[in-house]
């Protein structure tokens, strides 16, 4: 078997010279950085949902105590009621 080294070395040099040139770099666009604006009347209502939410869980766990030492009583008469309005008086 015989190997020609002179075929072989021409490609190697034509891809040498394609890795010495150094690509043209594109200029980027400077990017901009993310912006958050919360108008005054969204934090209001951030407030007031978060002063909602602390009334509520205090009644929450004011129920889950009554539960727990046996002290809490569902009034049937009541519960009756609204199961009717539910699926009758719609």
């Amino acid at each position: 078997m015989n190997i020609d080294k002179t075929n072989g070395s021409s490609f190697i040099q034509s891809y040498q010279k394609q890795m010495q040139v150094t690509p043209a770099t594109k200029a980027r666009p400077l990017q901009k950085e993310d912006h958050l604006q919360i108008s005054s009347e969204a934090k209001a209502m951030f407030e007031k949902n978060t002063e909602a939410d602390i009334a509520r869980q205090e009644k929450i766990q004011l129920l889950k105590a009554q539960v727990a030492s046996g002290e809490y009583q569902v009034d049937q008469d009541k519960v009756a009621e609204k199961i009717h309005q539910y699926w009758f008086d719609k």
